[in-house]
């Protein structure tokens, strides 16, 4: 080799290294799902629409083409996590649950700022959720600020087990809507940001990600607090979002699922991490059949999005890509399928979501 160019590639950035995988590996692209699918976790309304660089914009611009899409990939049904309160949900449930019945069902979410400055957070925040699902809402979705961003009027974190809550979980299990919580994020997003950083590429993009600095809860002790809750409010359905927030370790996952009955995860937004552990994730999912819900938490969402997701379900395929990226931020590495038989497909993909989602067609 030429010095020259040896010298250079010596000094190659990581950010441009671009290797090809030479592992030969039958593939089977799935293009549509085996049998009908739920969504249950994409966003279809305004809120994260600055994300995508168009603030205050539906993160899906064309509905009629959104139910192409759905046609194409054999998807029954989408859950829309957008829905917030007030004048924002009534306008996702005109554009969506109402326009195109049984085919979407929309959350809300607390506002937890008036629920603080009510004086009471747990009542107001409760109060927030009864008026919701009264104007039609089909749950409640809980994001990661709740732990980590969302705080009392003394100035103090406020973490989903907070006992001043119980009013808001208990008003989820009496109007029988799920509570769809997002707590904490990858693990190594907890971690400082160096070198020894697996989402280190991640975390540079996107450095407001990180929560490295100890002024956030520990990563543990916002996943011990989740258990809590859900060991706390045996009533309400709780359904634990990006695998139950710990998709790095399926055997945590597993004994929460094994411990609490009301308790369930989807899959969305963590094929990356599953497919890393494929026969430790099966084995979780076929001992807990009715308890994992497919979602992809891609938006807008795309042929090539389901696609990946698919072929994670239902093939052996070894070694393929998690990401349509060149260079995929959640992580350099290729996944593995998990090949779930029929029976435990079924649920997943629909049956449980089904039974869990009020409003969405049978």
């Amino acid at each position: 080799m030429d010095p020259q160019r040896l010298a250079e590639l010596r000094d190659l950035r990581l950010r441009d290294w671009r290797p090809v995988p030479k592992a030969v590996a039958p593939a089977h692209p799935v293009e549509r799902a085996r049998f009908p699918a739920i969504d249950a976790h994409n966003h279809l309304g305004r809120w994260l629409s600055a994300w995508l660089g168009r603030r205050g914009e539906w993160t899906v611009p064309d509905v009629g083409a959104l139910l192409g899409l759905m046609e194409t990939c054999n998807l029954r049904a989408i859950v829309n996590l957008d829905g917030r309160w007030g004048e924002e949900l009534e306008a996702n449930l005109d554009r969506y649950d109402r326009a195109h019945p049984g085919r979407f069902a929309t959350f809300c979410h607390v506002d937890w700022e008036a629920a603080v400055a009510s004086g009471d957070v747990g009542r107001g925040a409760a109060s927030s959720v009864r008026e919701s699902v009264r104007a039609g809402a089909k749950g409640l979705k809980v994001w990661k600020d709740l732990g980590l961003h969302v705080r009392d009027e003394r100035g103090e974190l406020i973490l989903p087990e907070d006992r001043r809550l119980a009013p808001l979980w208990e008003a989820a299990a009496e109007l029988g809507v799920p509570v769809f919580i997002h707590t904490a994020d990858p693990v190594a997003f907890f971690d400082p940001v160096d070198e020894r950083n697996e989402r280190l590429e991640q975390l540079l993009a996107h450095p407001e990600w990180s929560f490295a600095d100890p002024s956030f809860p520990r990563f543990e002790r916002l996943l011990a607090a989740l258990e809590a809750l859900v060991a706390g409010h045996p009533e309400t359905t709780f359904v634990g979002l990006h695998f139950g927030g710990y998709a790095e370790d399926p055997r945590f996952v597993g004994r929460m699922l094994a411990t609490y009955p009301n308790y369930h995860v989807d899959i969305a937004a963590r094929v990356a991490e599953l497919g890393r552990q494929p026969r430790a994730v099966r084995e979780v999912i076929c001992d807990h059949p009715d308890r994992v819900l497919f979602g992809i938490d891609e938006f807008p969402p795309a042929r090539e999005h389901y696609a990946i997701s698919f072929r994670f379900l239902e093939t052996a395929d070894e070694h393929f890509a998690h990401s349509t990226e060149e260079v995929p931020l959640m992580g350099r590495w290729r996944i593995s399928g998990l090949d779930l038989p029929d029976e435990v497909l079924r649920r997943v993909y629909a049956e449980n979501a089904l039974r869990l989602v009020p409003g969405l067609s049978g």
